[in-house]
């Protein structure tokens, strides 16, 4: 379990590019027969990549939890970015192919798994966040997650937000999550940009060859840096930074979120103008 500890905003207009690095992306997400875990001390989401490749990988408690089973007291959010897959849940199982997603409620013992190929492995991208109370599991493939479009091709932004887990699709507790895919000529996501203190998140950027990067802006809106990111990084928004990007060609990535609310537009939005 690698541990991310919370950053001040004062603090972090003094980063160089390494320290911002070091930070708040997360490279080598998806390991072949391993899970790989970031701990983030920001609203203690966990962040993984677990990809299966001879035999079954298995979601395990940890100090860092201070519990006897990993969803004692979490819930679960899993969206597959490779090949097909089967996640187990207490004997039960899910098959996952590629953009399956899958919300799994607080009290689940035991979590496994597995790839139904291992030459063409599942990657299954984990988001994890603290619970008071279970709800249904629910498995969420791409048509029953609620779409939004947005943007138009003269801002080279048209996008489709996939909200999987959201109060239109599935309850949960705190966790909010899903897929926004651009389409080919759009580069932008999430500009104007906003930030929403009243929640964190993460963004998965993946969909990319190995020539493109996203150019992932951070930081208040009056100190903005950025990190150039590559295919399966992810990165860290705390609630007080703007999160936004620019790719040299289009892309998809996943977004998570935990905190307070769960109300997807409840943002404080930035106008271009006031960005420095």
């Amino acid at each position: 379990m690698d541990v991310r500890y919370a950053n001040h905003f004062e603090d972090v207009k003094k980063y160089d590019t390494s320290e911002l690095r070091k930070h708040f992306l997360i490279e080598d997400l998806f390991v072949p027969g391993e899970i790989k875990m970031v701990y983030s001390h920001v609203d203690r989401i966990i962040i993984a990549g677990v990809v299966p490749t001879d035999k079954a990988l298995y979601l395990q408690a940890s100090k860092e939890l201070g519990c006897n089973y990993f969803l004692e007291r979490r819930e679960l959010g899993v969206i597959n970015i490779g090949g097909a897959g089967v996640v187990t849940l207490d004997g039960q199982k899910y098959e996952l192919n590629s953009r399956d997603g899958l919300y799994v409620g607080m009290g689940v013992k035991e979590v496994s798994f597995e790839s139904i190929d291992k030459n063409n492995p599942a990657k299954f991208y984990l988001n994890s966040g603290t619970a008071h109370k279970s709800y249904p599991t629910v498995k969420i493939d791409l048509e029953k997650a609620n779409k939004v479009k947005a943007g138009s091709d003269k801002e080279c932004n048209k996008r489709t937000i996939n909200q999987y887990i959201h109060p239109a699709v599935c309850k949960s507790c705190q966790l909010v999550m899903g897929m926004t895919i651009l389409e080919p000529g759009s580069i932008w996501n999430t500009m104007p940009c906003h930030t929403h203190d009243r929640r964190m998140e993460v963004y998965l950027y993946f969909d990319m060859d190995e020539d493109s990067v996203v150019f992932h802006l951070m930081g208040t809106p009056d100190e903005t840096r950025h990190i150039v990111m590559r295919n399966e990084q992810a990165v860290i928004s705390p609630s007080w930074s703007i999160h936004s990007g620019v790719g040299t060609k289009n892309y998809t990535f996943i977004w998570g979120m935990v905190g307070e609310n769960q109300t997807f537009d409840d943002m404080d939005t930035i106008q271009t103008k006031d960005l420095r």
